[in-house]
Parts: structure tokens; sequence; C-alpha cells
């Protein structure tokens, strides 16, 4: 003060419109989001016997429980796949979609401790915990094609519209997540009901049966579940014989961007509340 200059301060808050949303403003914080994307999977792996083994050894037994009752014992039908690549090709991307899901959810009162230090938007988060599961996804990926060669079915360029499909259950798994986190932050019960919710909605999806057991006047109605939309297209994508599922994924499609866009909206509304709720 002596000197007679004075100090500038500078005031770091999110924008006061909530439904102003920035893409520029998460790639200011780029290095930031690998940060959280990293530390997500290495968190994960700490202290595990046997490491990144778990992405193959659980859907590989689940694939194994689902092909012995669902396959051999109740006989239900397989699209004129393998009952082993059937389930696994559904287990893979819905195994993915369940812990993005989690991941997500979580994300806000698991870093509660950053949040209320400084700001950065928030909305990185949820983000972070829907990608830290693809590393998990694509070492299943690479034993899924495996069997398909083992079971003499050679990856065709459709198996190149898994990408795609893949995009699609990002998308999915961020718009829930985004919401849900949101409701965390607000409701703490929520952790409480994801084991159930999760289960119930892998019951929804045909994960263990094909959609062609769903009567054809429903179908649109059961296509609004956009896991739908992606277990199908992977199925397809794997050399399946039914047709390309475009109906299904369309509506699907349509459903999750619905979802993306009203999550967002939401999650920008109590983003300037979410250190004090936290």
């Amino acid at each position: 003060m002596g000197n007679g200059k004075s100090e500038t301060i500078l005031y770091i808050h999110p924008g006061k419109k909530w439904w102003h949303f920035s893409f520029k403003e998460l790639w200011d914080y780029r290095e930031l989001f690998y940060f959280f994307v990293w530390r997500d999977i290495k968190i994960r792996y700490k202290q595990t016997l046997i490491g990144m083994a778990w992405a193959v050894i659980q859907p590989l037994m689940t694939m194994i429980l689902f092909t012995l009752f669902f396959g051999k014992l109740a006989k239900l039908p397989s699209d004129g796949l393998p009952y082993p690549i059937f389930y696994f090709s559904g287990l893979l991307p819905w195994m993915y979609f369940a812990g993005a899901l989690q991941g997500a959810t979580h994300s806000i009162v698991q870093h509660q401790n950053i949040i209320t230090k400084v700001y950065f938007p928030r909305l990185i988060l949820p983000l972070s915990g829907v990608l830290s599961g693809l590393i998990d996804f694509f070492l299943s990926f690479t034993i899924l094609i495996i069997m398909m060669l083992l079971y003499g079915i050679v990856p065709g360029i459709r198996l190149l519209f898994f990408l795609p499909f893949l995009c699609l259950a990002i998308l999915t798994a961020a718009a829930f997540g985004i919401w849900l986190s949101a409701l965390n932050s607000l409701y703490r019960d929520i952790k409480y009901i994801m084991p159930f919710f999760i289960q119930f909605w892998m019951f929804l999806s045909p994960v263990v049966y094909p959609t062609s057991l769903v009567p054809q006047k429903y179908q649109w109605i059961y296509s609004l579940n956009p896991m739908v939309g992606v277990i199908e297209g992977f199925r397809w994508a794997t050399g399946s014989q039914v047709r390309p599922p475009e109906m299904i994924v369309f509506i699907s499609l349509g459903a999750v961007l619905c979802i993306l866009f009203s999550g967002i909206m939401y999650f920008r509304k109590i983003e300037s509340t979410l250190a004090d709720l936290v």
C-alpha cells in the first residue's frame, strides 16, 4: 500500500446464465479432464491382485453363467449366434455402460474436497467417470474378437460399425450420468438405489434375450431405452444374421439426445451451488 500500487483480484466463476453452455470452457480445462480420467483408472486397480484382468474375468464368468442358464436351460433364442458370442457381445457394452454410469453418478460427491476449493467446469467430473472405463472395454473387445475366431466367425467389414455404437453407449452413460451425479449431490440415497436400478435396467435391455422376443407393435416403445439400440447394434456388428437395427438405433439416439440436453441444462442450473450441496 505504501508504493501506491493497487492489487487486482480475479474472480473465476461459471456463467451467470445456467442455460449457456460452452464447449470452449471444457476444452480450456482439457488437461484437468485428462488428469481426472487417468486418476480414476489408477484408483480402480490400485492394490488389486490381478489388475486389469478383472476387465476380462468379469464378463467371461457372467457369459458362462448366462450361456448355461438362459441358453442351455431356458433355450432362449440367440438370433443365429452361438450362445457365448450372443451373451458376450451383449455384456460387453452393458458392463461398460453400467460401470461408466456408476462412476459418473458418484463423481461429484467423491471429489467434494476439490469442488469446495477451486473453480473448474464441474461437468468434467461426470464426463471423466464415463470415459475412464474405455480401457476395460477395449480389453474385453479383444477377447470378443478371439472368441469369434474360435467359433469360426470371421469379423467382416461391419465389425467397424462397433465404433458408432460405442459412441452411442458413451452418450447414454453421459446423459444419465450427468442427471444422476447432480441428483446424487442433492439426495445421497441415490447411491443405495443405484445397484437395484442398474440390475433392473439390465433386464429391460436385450442382454439375455434378443429384441425379436418383444412384440413388433411395442418395439418403438422398447427402443426408447437407449441401451436397446447399443446392444442390438453390437450384435449386428459381430455377425448376427438379423437385419441392421436402423429404426431401433434412431429411436434410441433421439431419446438419449433429449436426456443429454436436459441433463446438461439441469446440471448447469445447480452448478454454482454444488460446493454448498456436497
